[in-house]
């Protein structure tokens, strides 16, 4: 979907592939940027670093987000330490719904399902150290 954007006085074309799937990947020329409009946070996505409170990891490779859903996995965007777990194995989740919560440099990072689907496993404990992309929990087939 293509959208016609004027912030301050400069009209920009916005070309955005799927408005359900987060963070959205909205491209502005030959720039990608992830924005997550929930927590209104964006990143280029070809920046090495994520935003403040961003909920993801700032590189898209291959057309899917890095750090959020890889396949039936739900990945770390960043290292931190894990200190919620909203989910259990059995859990029927819905795309958006939070699963779990990373700190990282102070900062608490909601971490959202990009995806729906019952929950297979929960990988990771409150207390937890996680690297950037460690699975943190997976759904069924």
């Amino acid at each position: 979907m293509k959208y016609t954007v004027k912030i301050a006085d400069t009209t920009y074309e916005v070309e955005i592939d799927d408005l359900n799937r987060r963070p959205i990947l909205a491209r502005i020329g030959d720039e990608t940027f992830e924005v997550t409009p929930e927590n209104g946070t964006s990143v280029r996505a070809d920046s090495p670093q994520p935003a403040a409170g961003s909920q993801t990891a700032a590189p898209a490779k291959g057309g899917m987000p890095s750090g959020t859903t890889s396949g039936t996995s739900v990945l770390a965007p960043l290292p931190g330490t894990v200190t919620e777990v909203s989910v259990k194995a059995g859990d029927i989740i819905q795309n958006g719904q939070q699963v779990c919560v990373i700190d990282a440099m102070k900062m608490k990072n909601a971490i959202r399902a990009t995806r729906g689907g019952t929950i297979a496993k929960v990988a990771v404990t409150v207390g937890q150290s996680v690297t950037h992309r460690q699975v943190l929990v997976e759904f069924e087939a």
